[in-house]
């Protein structure tokens, strides 16, 4: 958006303004700040000179850790190695101060004016006009990263990490960029020479999951040999609800590092489920909320598991949920319409499970969240009814003259065992498996 300015014959007076929609030149200018590293600076070439700074935090984090003596190994913008963990962490969390925006403010206002805005207002009439900028937060990105010891233990646990967590967090896809085959081991394995010369390939596998709840982003992913990653990003800092002001940044990163917390609790709640002893016997009888008495919840109805299964797909949203977010998720689970699930069904859904204290929701609030130990209750009671009971009831059926794969996955070899188990089992305690279905 600019104006259009008329001025009189002899240019000491504005006849008429006209704002109107135009595309105008923007440059880019890459700087190297003694403090900052690597900063880039976009500004339009017409008033009022509109500016978007791009900083990185690891650069600065780098340059004040070379100069405390602190050794470290980086990757792009991610530390894979340190000989001094406690001290690295600790000049990154002065990112996250009060002081950090005014920091930002002075690298910020040490560039904009004597080195980008002089190309279309020199300094004298910056000075004559008062010109000054005002700085907010547009993006943010906060990142955790977890240093293995060995690159093996790191994917053997992050892959079975994804192998148990993608469907109960209905995380649709899987996106990996091909590597060198297999991470180094105790003993080291270096990448192969032809992964070496091909430009824009990873040395390693390297695999990123993404979960978006509207213009925020939790991501997780391996970098370089041993670091797994995990990464809060906000495309519009508006969405979070604490101001944009370059001020409000110290609450922008600390909203950031909770979201990201809370990302990596709902992963870890819904990857090693738990369920408490005498949980089986006290979910179907009724539950008092308040002065109102809920019915009980009954795991074998497909309604009630739709219901658990979208509840640990929302686990990791933000902000809590909705009864019309988890309506939605039913709908795209399970491929139910609104005439078969609607937002009333939902809400006394919720109301049930708030009776289990399987979902909290805060005093004179719509937004519902799941806690870590609910989480794990719900994982298990999902995974047992669908992968443990179904499965070795089905599997009892199968008569001896059945094909079976000869090759069998690690958990095909413990479903086979308990399936040759539990027919012995029937047959002591006198139990009939019900014919094969056709």
């Amino acid at each position: 958006m600019v104006w259009d300015v008329r001025r009189s014959a002899d240019g000491t007076v504005i006849g008429g303004l006209g704002r109107k929609r135009t595309y105008v030149n923007h440059y880019s200018f890459h700087i190297m700040d003694r403090q900052w590293g690597h900063l880039v600076i976009k500004m339009a070439g017409h008033a009022p000179f509109a500016a978007q700074v791009i900083l990185n935090g690891h650069e600065y984090v780098a340059i004040v850790a070379q100069g405390e003596g602190i050794g470290f190994a980086k990757e792009g913008n991610c530390f894979t190695g340190t000989t001094d963990p406690a001290g690295l962490a600790q000049i990154a969390d002065t990112l996250s101060q009060d002081a950090a925006a005014g920091r930002l403010g002075q690298v910020t206002g040490r560039w904009i004016y004597t080195a980008c805005l002089v190309f279309g207002l020199d300094l004298a009439d910056q000075q004559r006009t008062c010109f000054s900028c005002a700085y907010s937060v547009y993006q943010a990105e906060y990142s955790r990263n977890l240093l293995f010891a060995y690159g093996g233990h790191m994917d053997r646990v992050f892959n079975a990490m994804l192998d148990r967590t993608r469907s109960r967090l209905d995380i649709p896809a899987l996106r990996t960029l091909s590597g060198a085959r297999r991470r180094p081991g105790k003993y080291g394995t270096a990448p192969s020479p032809r992964v070496g010369v091909v430009l824009e390939t990873p040395a390693w596998d390297l695999t990123v999951f993404k979960v978006h709840f509207g213009l925020l982003t939790l991501k997780g992913y391996t970098k370089g040999a041993r670091v797994l990653r995990f990464e809060a990003i906000t495309h519009n800092t508006r969405q979070l609800g604490c101001g944009r002001a370059l001020e409000r940044f110290p609450q922008i990163v600390a909203r950031l590092a909770g979201m990201c917390q809370r990302f990596c609790t709902a992963l870890d709640c819904a990857d090693i489920g738990f369920i408490p002893g005498g949980t089986l016997d006290q979910l179907p009888l009724p539950a008092q909320l308040g002065a109102s008495r809920v019915g009980g919840i009954d795991v074998n109805k497909p309604r009630i598991r739709a219901a658990l299964a979208a509840v640990l797909a929302l686990a990791p949203s933000p902000d809590g949920f909705t009864v019309a977010d988890m309506t939605a998720k039913v709908h795209a689970m399970t491929g139910q319409t609104p005439s078969t699930y609607n937002t009333r069904q939902a809400a006394y859904d919720l109301r049930k499970l708030r009776g289990k204290h399987l979902v909290a929701k805060p005093a004179r609030a719509r937004r519902y969240y799941l806690p870590g130990p609910a989480a794990r209750t719900i994982s298990a009671l999902l995974t047992l009814r669908d992968h443990v009971i179904a499965p070795i009831l089905a599997g009892v059926q199968i008569r001896r003259h059945d094909h079976i794969p000869a090759r069998l996955t690690p958990i095909d070899q413990d479903y086979e065992h308990l399936r040759t188990d539990m027919a012995t089992l029937f047959r002591h305690l006198g139990i009939q498996p019900g014919p094969a279905a056709a």
